[in-house]
């Protein structure tokens, strides 16, 4: 056992406080069906839910771990007991020669280990000769995903069409089962926005009434995502598209830009208002969406962060404040999404949101999805406005009369009643095409809505 592995260093790898409790009822000899150790590796079998154990493994040089339990929390509960066991309890695992699925795990990382040490080694001999090869492997890679990337998009464009042929009626008997496969074979296919919004798509026939229509737009939209990338790639005949309008697909399909060139760009400063933020579990992922809002442009912007694994988000974008900035932008026909290139000073405090009477935002909203049909929630920015409750939900409504719905699964509508006391106030939202999830409210002050939902 390496002499660092104390208790209190394996609970300071531990994701969160909950790992780490679950981790200290696993480290018991009896909570396992077999245990060993040898040199530097550390592995055992934990009985599960499932019908077969859970195989946990580490390489305690590291360490790194791995272990076939479907958490989506690194180092998982198993990792985290079983380095406990072996921390408090050295004894009670004993030195074995490693089973075939530790070994096979061991000499890939040797071999990955060798690979990385030959190509620093190379890189040191003759920089120049390195980076060409680099560049040669990368452009290989970009070729061969773009291969994928058109395979299964010309069989996703077959599945469209099978869906339609079959009829609508029939959607609430194959999903989410049949979205889920294709969703699959997108991610086989390397093209995960694709296979994002076929998993969103599979719970449309179970969303109550009116399914039948968003299910049809949702279907339309992907098979307009389809054909936009087959005039991208140049298979399909049809008017030439620009740059930008071809970055907003590829950007949907799922491919991504190098952030480092785009922050090597100029980029836009202005203050920005940063009106809230909501996040999101997706997949093995947890996204943050930050909305910010500059004075001078009036213009929206969206500042995406991601973390797996129980690592932490940026938090550094308070709500209810602003900051002079420069915004660097995704290129795209409608930029909305960008990163922060460089801050003039700290944040202040926010003095009010930007409001709009509902026509205008909605204008605003149009304006951007005619450019980019692939936008999937936009900020709307209301004002004055007030809560109205109807027999199917809450409605936000403005001095004209014209009401927009609230998402249903947002739960602080009578907090806002009670704490406008029936005055207008002003809000500020995802809008999603159908509702309006609020992230923030300005009565009497700003009110942070983003955990709300």
């Amino acid at each position: 056992m390496p002499p660092s592995l104390t208790t209190d260093h394996v609970l300071s790898l531990a994701p969160d406080a909950a790992s780490a409790k679950s981790g200290k009822s696993l480290s018991s000899p009896r909570s396992w069906l077999s245990l060993g150790q040898h040199d530097q590796a550390l592995w055992g079998e934990c009985q599960g839910s499932g019908r077969e154990p859970y195989r946990t493994q580490i390489d305690l040089s590291e360490p790194a771990f791995r272990c076939s339990c479907p958490s989506r929390k690194f180092p998982c509960k198993h990792s985290i007991g079983l380095m406990l066991l072996l921390a408090g309890q050295p004894a009670a695992v004993p030195e074995a020669a490693p089973p075939g699925w530790v070994e096979e795990w061991l000499a890939t990382r040797a071999k990955s280990a060798a690979a990385r040490e030959q190509r620093r080694q190379a890189a040191e001999d003759d920089p120049a000769a390195a980076e060409g090869r680099r560049a040669a492997s990368q452009a290989k890679a970009a070729a061969a995903r773009e291969a994928k990337v058109s395979a299964g998009a010309q069989e996703l464009g077959v599945w469209l069409r099978d869906q339609l042929r079959e009829g609508l009626a029939a959607a609430p008997g194959r999903a989410p089962a049949a979205f889920e496969r294709m969703a699959a074979r997108m991610v086989d296919a390397q093209a995960p926005g694709l296979a994002r919004l076929l998993r969103a798509m599979a719970g449309t026939p179970a969303s109550g009434d009116g399914w039948q229509g968003r299910l049809l737009e949702q279907l339309a939209r992907m098979h307009l995502l389809v054909e936009g990338y087959a005039r991208v790639k140049g298979t399909a005949e049809g008017d030439v598209l620009t740059a930008e309008e071809q970055a907003d697909i590829r950007s949907a399909i799922g491919f991504t830009q190098s952030q480092e060139d785009l922050l090597r760009g100029a980029g836009r400063r202005d203050r920005w208002r940063i009106l809230g933020r909501r996040v999101e579990d997706e997949d093995r992922l947890r996204v943050q969406r930050t909305w910010l809002w500059g004075e001078s442009c009036a213009a929206p912007a969206l500042v995406l962060d991601f973390s797996a694994a129980g690592q932490p988000l940026d938090r550094s974008l308070i709500p209810g404040g602003s900051l002079d900035a420069d915004l660097a932008f995704f290129p795209g026909a409608a930029p909305l999404r960008a990163l922060v290139q460089r801050r003039h000073g700290g944040i202040e405090t926010l003095t009010a949101l930007p409001s709009f009477a509902i026509a205008a935002a909605l204008g605003s909203y149009a304006a951007a999805l005619a450019r980019s049909p692939w936008l999937e929630r936009y900020p709307l920015c209301l004002g004055p406005i007030r809560l109205a409750q109807t027999g199917d939900g809450w409605l936000v409504c403005d001095e004209s009369g014209r009401g927009l719905p609230l998402a249903p699964q947002f739960g602080r509508a009578w907090e806002l009643v009670a704490r406008s006391g029936g005055h207008p106030f002003s809000l500020c939202g995802e809008w999603d095409g159908d509702r309006l999830t609020p992230i923030s409210a300005w009565v009497d002050g700003f009110i942070d809505l983003g955990g709300s939902v």
